[in-house]
């Protein structure tokens, strides 16, 4: 086994265990957090070109199932159905697999698909490619969503549990604006909490895919459980909103705009906040509003105090 190989087991397992003691443990926002990312490495390594990988093809389609097996118990912290769901004693059989990756020869314990084909990109990543300009170009092509890969679910969080004297924000992002809405592929938004240095000071959340597009519009109508109490957030920080999309040609989900609000903003009722250019600017640096026309995402909020 090289050194490269041997370095990235290491870290994969610490990074499973660290997920499935939190989950054991009973803090479900720290191990839905540790799983996404953990997946997230998975299926990069799992989708990275042979000459640039330390694993062969069957090797990295193990790896995409473990990675959606991931991606399936922290859907199941996140839902309220207790049927179907995918259990922690269920993921722990495949910490040795991770493990023992280069010589495991046996059946895959669960019948999953892995995700690849569609690659899923870390914040910030799509900044490092080149991209087209969809909003110069009229958008991400013909095609029915329907003929693509399934998606990675959505990520939402539930609400904290409240404290004396402490503000919990929920967001309701209603529907975005874009001319070419009805041409987006499986849109949906990432909500990160930034400070002024970009840093996440709450976990990442992606929407489910959107729920309709009609005319400029796509349409969400989605709650966003903010995860820290307003009084505890940093001076300066502020609310990311990611548009993604699946672009097909390139075989990737892209960032096509963002928008974002800040603290002073922060208050009951609809907003309504400016749309940007990508790559998202999270240090609010250099900022280019993504066009002249009045498209908006809007959004409503609802302040919860005890």
């Amino acid at each position: 086994m090289s050194e490269a190989a041997r370095s990235l087991l290491q870290r994969w397992g610490a990074s499973f265990r660290k997920g499935t003691d939190f989950d054991s443990w009973g803090q479900l926002v720290e191990a839905i957090d540790e799983y996404q990312i953990l997946a997230r490495h998975l299926q990069k390594e799992a989708q990275s070109q042979h000459n640039n990988s330390e694993f062969t093809e069957d090797q990295k389609k193990t790896i995409a199932k473990i990675a959606t097996c991931l991606e399936l118990r922290s859907a199941a912290l996140q839902s309220t159905q207790a049927q179907d769901e995918f259990k922690l004693e269920d993921l722990k059989k495949l910490e040795p697999i991770l493990k023992n990756i280069l010589t495991y020869n046996k059946e895959f314990p669960f019948d999953v698909q892995p995700v690849p084909l569609r690659k899923i990109l870390a914040p910030g990543e799509e900044e490092h490619l080149e991209f087209e300009e969809d909003d110069e170009e009229g958008g991400a092509g013909a095609g029915s969503p329907d003929s693509f890969p399934a998606r990675v679910p959505g990520t939402l969080l539930p609400r904290l549990p409240s404290e004396p004297g402490m503000t919990l924000l929920t967001i309701t992002i209603e529907k975005i604006g874009l001319k070419d809405a009805g041409q987006c592929i499986d849109p949906y938004i990432t909500v990160s909490v930034k400070d002024l240095n970009g840093i996440d000071l709450t976990p990442v959340q992606d929407t489910p895919v959107a729920l309709r597009k009609e005319d400029t519009y796509v349409h969400f109508n989605v709650h966003i459980e903010i995860q820290k109490h307003i009084e505890k957030l940093t001076k300066g920080a502020a609310i990311f909103f990611e548009f993604k999309h699946y672009k097909p040609k390139k075989r990737f989900t892209s960032t096509k705009c963002f928008a974002f609000m800040e603290m002073d903003e922060i208050k009951p009722g609809a907003i309504v906040i400016e749309l940007y250019k990508k790559p998202t600017d999270f240090k609010r640096k250099k900022l280019q509003l993504l066009t002249k026309k009045p498209l908006y995402l809007h959004l409503h909020q609802t302040l919860h105090k005890e």
